[in-house]
């Protein structure tokens, strides 16, 4: 069974930058999608950013486009997810998940009963 634990998150300031990594042991990630997901406190799980196995296609939510990038290293069976820009808005706290599906079918990536694998999640709080 793959295990996935993410690190790196933190305090920041506003305008700051924090960059998430989510590692997978117990087998190998080149064939799982890998996407983030995050929740604040008293909301809802929100969709943040997805990327295929091979690292060909990136999808990312409106609310994160042009601020948050996802990557992987399939040689370090690991992910990662470069905040920019960070506001308040951004503090959650944020979960990474793997499923063995093609980022190139549909938009099933919202969804997160689809997701096979999650780590517990890091904590991101955006504050001055």
């Amino acid at each position: 069974q793959v295990q996935l634990v993410e690190s790196g998150g933190g305090l920041v300031q506003p305008g700051g930058s924090l960059r998430l990594s989510c590692a997978a042991s117990g087998g190998t990630s080149n064939s799982y999608a890998m996407g983030w997901f995050r929740q604040a406190s008293g909301k809802e799980h929100e969709f943040v950013a997805i990327i295929s196995a091979s690292g060909g296609r990136l999808v990312y939510a409106d609310s994160v486009k042009g601020r948050f990038t996802i990557s992987r290293d399939n040689a370090k069976n690991t992910m990662y997810l470069q905040m920019d820009s960070l506001s308040p808005e951004d503090t959650a706290v944020y979960s990474c998940a793997a499923a063995a599906r093609s980022l190139y079918s549909s938009t099933w990536y919202k969804r997160r009963e689809l997701y096979t694998y999650w780590g517990q999640g890091t904590q991101v709080t955006v504050s001055s």
